[in-house]
């Protein structure tokens, strides 16, 4: 199975080939990685998923680690093959679609082309979930990382000082879900952490869920 290929990139249209050493392998991207990808001939690196099939072999090519996360969890889904799932990664950011996931809304979701209403329902159904914890992992340049606070967002003070790190990465998922800093905050304000016994982040990310504008 392939998984990565570096290489030489050439560009034919929408088609994209990755020379590697003399052999060409061809790779379909969503258009958010195509609008990343370097220039004709250039050098490139793609992570690449593999589909093995009984007339062919098809190979899907992913610019940043979060597109391919987000990829992964999107064929999990009924009737949602590689292909519906480079379609409606090409429909937005992947980001805005784990967001909209995460939040649970159908509405945003069914705006962007490729995803039918009964898809969007099917989606957050049954990955929402996984879209709240995944968000939380992201970098700014699509890589994983520990959850810090994203630009806007400030350590807001508590009662008895500043609040506890855990709620910072509370407010820092959320805001990478789609909210605003200032709705990110109210929501963890309330939130209670035991120093002694902390809960886990996904737990106070549920917590503070419930209490977002839908």
């Amino acid at each position: 199975m392939i998984a990565r290929l570096e290489g030489t990139l050439f560009r034919d249209g929408e088609q994209v080939i990755v020379d590697c050493r003399g052999v060409g392998y061809e790779v379909t991207c969503s258009a958010y990685t195509m609008a990343a990808l370097p220039a004709h001939g250039q050098p490139v690196t793609l992570r690449v998923y593999t589909q093995m099939r009984e007339t062919a072999i098809a190979l899907y090519g992913f610019f940043d680690h979060s597109e391919r996360s987000l990829f992964d969890l999107l064929i999990t889904v009924k009737n949602v093959g590689p292909s519906t799932a480079i379609a409606i990664l090409s429909g937005a950011g992947p980001r805005d679609i784990a967001g909209l996931i995460a939040r649970q809304d159908v509405a945003g979701l069914t705006r962007i082309k490729g995803i039918g209403k009964k898809t969007a329902e099917l989606l957050v159904v049954e990955l929402h979930e996984k879209c709240q914890l995944l968000v939380m992992t992201w970098g700014a340049d699509g890589s994983q990382r520990d959850v810090a606070l994203p630009a806007g967002a400030k350590r807001s003070p508590s009662s008895s000082g500043m609040r506890h790190p855990l709620l910072d990465e509370v407010a820092a998922a959320l805001c990478g879900m789609g909210w605003r800093p200032i709705e990110a905050d109210a929501a963890v304000k309330d939130l209670a952490v035991d120093p002694a016994n902390p809960p886990p982040v996904e737990v106070l990310l549920r917590q503070a869920l419930r209490s977002m504008p839908r």
